[in-house]
């Protein structure tokens, strides 16, 4: 029964490898909810679990770099100031401080492994398998930026990625029904061929009350509920660059909709600090949309559509609670539960000393980090620094404050909203990181945040160039200038 699902996806990959490139733009994005699916048989990778979005990111990267003028636009990116030179350097960095510091420093520093399985667990510095495993997830991260940073100077392709996004947001909200429901009925012999991961799978948790925290496909509840959180993001800010109105009015509503409900029944007190995080910001969205936009144009039209359905719902919200205060009761404790009383859980102190351990371990290597794999923290930002030093943190961080300072020409208005809402999408990603990562690695979801901000900004400004108004070096055989 194993067999099938792996079959259909090597199917499907190979389609994609050889024939419509599309069909892995699809794929990149549909594969995200099956975080517990290895498409290998563990028996054949010594227990290693690979998972379908790696895999596909893979090949992906081959079937766009099997030109010359690719390759020759790749190495230009990745070599160019302008282009992905920080990302490049960090990744340099990143490979050389895990193969030396885990050996020079080995036995002299408290690290917390990767794998904990105890509460408080500390070891000392050695190097381990989660080295080679960590820096492999993060080639496969930087190659996909450049992959996309390829894929999405075509307005085709950028489109496929914009309804791949809508894709993945439908197969997710799909497992997390598969998943609830398997609660009162028997779906065992459907879910379990993708539940096929070596790691710890929390896939029956109840909590106090009786509530069954919904996990999808993913390993976890967290993990799921991390995942809808960020599609959501994403379609509600790169919603205004899609050109199919079809799916920019229907599809994407609905979507985002249950993914805002599958957050809720994922029940994780991190995806309910990301979902604060994206509404606040996607209020200033608002407020910046509203400033910039004229009275008449369709972006003020659709202000003011999502002004009133904001103000209706509100309303509805507000009349249910005066009227009948005691529906919300359950939601009101299941918040304090998560939430407001995480800070005195085990688990808030277990976090806060994985983050204290790991950012003593970054000053006791003298600012050189652990390596790649070496620690685990619950905080991005000090699992970057912790990782891959002082240097890898300056030049990650300067790569992310360069693709976040990246822009559009004005007067190209897909490419415009296309890279503001890469922006907006950014940031409640990186806020939920800092409370709650794990990894320096940055992911796939980033990596395709960031090819896709430097192509658009990139092909944005060259169609300026063609039209005579602006001067630009041809990205595939020279200097790049965004």
């Amino acid at each position: 029964m194993d067999f099938i699902p792996i079959a259909i996806f090597w199917g499907l990959a190979l389609m994609g490898l050889f024939g419509n490139r599309s069909i892995l733009i699809y794929l990149f994005f549909a594969t995200m909810p099956f975080g517990s699916f290895a498409v290998f048989p563990p028996s054949m990778t010594m227990g290693l679990t690979l998972t379908p979005t790696p895999i596909v990111a893979c090949i992906l990267f081959l079937r766009t770099f099997m030109t010359g003028k690719a390759v020759k636009f790749g190495t230009s990116a990745i070599l160019s100031p302008r282009g992905l030179l920080l990302l490049t350097l960090f990744w340099a960095v990143a490979v050389l401080v895990t193969i030396f510091s885990p050996r020079f420093f080995a036995g002299a520093i408290t690290i917390v492994p990767m794998k904990v399985t105890r509460f408080f667990q500390s070891e000392l510095l050695e190097p381990t398998t989660q080295n080679i495993s960590q820096i492999m997830y993060l080639t496969i991260s930087a190659i996909t930026v450049v992959t996309f940073a390829r894929l999405m100077l075509d307005p085709k392709q950028q489109q496929n990625a914009l309804k791949g996004l809508c894709i993945g947001g439908v197969v997710a909200v799909v497992t997390g029904i598969l998943d609830y429901a398997s609660h009162f009925v028997t779906l065992g012999w459907l879910l379990a061929p993708f539940r096929t991961a070596t790691y710890v799978l929390m896939t029956d948790v109840t909590l106090e009350g009786g509530t069954r925290r919904v996990v999808g496909l993913m390993p976890e509840s967290s993990v799921y509920g991390a995942l809808c959180t960020q599609l959501l993001t994403l379609l509600y800010f790169l919603r205004h660059a899609i050109t199919d109105t079809f799916y920019r009015k229907k599809v994407v509503p609905v979507v985002a909709t249950l993914l805002l409900l599958f957050v809720w029944l994922s029940t994780s007190s991190s995806a309910y600090v990301a979902l604060v995080v994206f509404c606040v910001f996607a209020l200033l969205e608002f407020l910046w949309r509203a400033k910039s936009a004229r009275h008449g144009t369709r972006a003020g039209r659709e202000l003011e559509l999502e002004f009133w359905a904001a103000f209706v719902v509100a309303a509805l919200i507000f009349a249910v609670f005066v009227i009948h205060p005691q529906v919300f009761d359950p939601i009101f404790r299941l918040f304090d539960q998560m939430v407001l009383k995480k800070t005195r859980t085990v688990s808030f102190e277990e976090r806060s000393f994985w983050t204290a351990t790991s950012w003593k371990a970054l000053f006791d290597t003298y600012g050189l980090g652990v390596g790649m794999g070496g620690t685990r923290t619950s905080n991005e930002v000090v699992a970057v620094l912790s990782n891959t030093g002082f240097l890898g943190g300056l030049l990650y961080y300067g790569f992310v404050l360069q693709s976040m300072l990246r822009r559009a020409y004005p007067g190209d208005t897909v490419n415009a909203a296309l890279v503001s809402g890469l922006r907006w999408s950014f940031l409640p990603g990186l806020t939920a990181g800092i409370l709650a990562g794990t990894t320096a690695d940055f992911g796939l979801k980033n990596a395709f945040l960031f090819g896709t901000i430097f192509a658009a900004a990139l092909v944005s400004w060259q169609g300026r160039n063609r039209n005579g108004a602006a001067v630009l070096a041809d990205a595939g055989a020279q200097k790049i200038s965004v």
